[in-house]
């Protein structure tokens, strides 16, 4: 920057920038979120794979003296699968109320 004597005006070369806080927060802000975005899809990963994972473990469970209803209104209650249903039967000597508390508390 320089001054002419004369006209004490002020004559800028190249182009007149101002900081802008605000906006260096926002970016640090952007970049942060950015960050947890990627953890978050990180673990989205993750929580599909072990639900691929759980799909192949369960196999066919002995359905004997409980009765299907039952199953079928614990897998809907609950949103588990067959096999976990008959299991929280079997715990809970087929108290419909009490294996659908254990599978959803």
């Amino acid at each position: 920057m320089s001054t002419r004597a004369l006209l004490r005006t002020p004559i800028v070369f190249g182009e007149a920038m101002i900081e802008d806080l605000s906006q260096q927060a926002q970016l640090a802000a952007a970049e942060k979120f950015k960050v947890q975005g990627e953890a978050v899809s990180n673990i989205q990963e993750n929580t599909q794979t072990l639900t691929v994972q759980e799909k192949s473990e369960e196999e066919e469970v002995d359905e004997t003296a409980i009765e299907v209803k039952a199953i079928e209104l614990i897998m809907s209650q609950a949103n588990v699968s067959r096999a976990k249903a008959v299991q929280a039967l079997k715990n809970n000597t087929n108290d419909i109320v009490n294996a659908i508390m254990e599978l959803t508390v």
